[in-house]
């Protein structure tokens, strides 16, 4: 079954401009009726490093979870903002971002590859004791623009190495446009069946001209996890200057079911979401 992870999370969070508390909850309280699998609605980081992601934990307190369908899942780049995290029940994803990059991780979340594969292991352990789940984002995985070090070999010694620690679900996200739908069906084929065990998304960055047929290379390749946001609207402040856009869900909405999927989604609660999200981004 298709599993799709909204991220009202990264479409806000490198707007210089505050989006209101009351708007990102209802915002978020609109997603949740939709039917995602997952909604990425925040972060527990420093408020330095991502002002817009400073109330998140307010966010939380007005978000309506009695008849929500999606899980949530919150972006945590350190112990301390795993235990903030790990403080409210409602939530039940972690994320974390690894990068295959050793610049992009510094400049992500200021530490070396070495130090965030330290972060992973204590944060997974935290999340095995709560009973969470931590999603590992393999960030800078389809390649990168600082000459650093990118094969597919290195990237499955880092799928290998999470495998050790136990992690469950890895997300490779192409967090500057680089992944072709050849390198896609390479990276997917060859993980999944090395590690049966782990649940492998794909979180892209990309222009809307290029998105089907990286969508069609991981959906031939078996991946069954998609993350989105509507609209296209985000991307990550720390990657660079020329910045391409998340995954509009509309579009990989029209592509999954071009596909023959049924995505179970509420059809109208979806044409709401992206009213409101007129609102939230205008």
């Amino acid at each position: 079954m298709i599993k799709l992870v909204e991220c009202p999370r990264d479409a806000m969070q490198g707007r210089s401009e505050f989006i209101d508390t009351a708007i990102k909850a209802a915002y978020i309280n609109q997603l949740s009726q939709v039917g995602f699998d997952t909604i990425d609605f925040g972060s527990f980081v420093s408020p330095k490093a991502v002002p817009q992601m400073r109330d998140t934990e307010e966010v939380l307190s007005l978000l309506d979870l009695f008849n929500a369908k999606s899980k949530l899942l919150a972006i945590v780049v350190n112990r301390r903002g795993a235990e903030d995290a790990l403080h409210f029940e409602e939530i039940d994803y972690l994320g974390f971002p690894l990068s295959v990059s050793e610049t992009f991780q510094q400049r992500n979340t200021n530490k070396s590859i070495n130090e965030a594969l330290d972060t992973v292991e204590e944060i997974q352990n935290l999340c095995e004791v709560k009973g969470k789940t931590l999603v590992t984002y393999l960030s800078m995985g389809f390649g990168n623009p600082y000459g650093d070090p990118f094969s597919s070999e290195l990237v499955a010694q880092f799928v290998h190495h999470l495998d050790e620690l136990g992690i469950k679900i890895i997300s490779f996200a192409d967090t500057v446009g680089s992944a072709t739908p050849e390198l896609i069906s390479e990276l997917y084929t060859v993980n999944s069946k090395e590690f049966p065990r782990i649940e492998f998304g794909l979180h892209l960055h990309t222009h809307p001209q290029l998105l089907k047929p990286k969508i069609d290379a991981a959906v031939a390749s078996g991946c069954m996890r998609f993350d989105g946001a509507i609209k296209g609207y985000g991307g990550c402040p720390f990657a660079e200057d020329e910045l391409v856009g998340n995954v509009a869900t509309e579009s990989l909405i029209a592509i999954l079911e071009g596909h023959g999927f049924d995505l179970n989604l509420n059809k109208i609660e979806f044409v709401e979401a992206m009213k409101l999200a007129n609102v939230v981004f205008h």
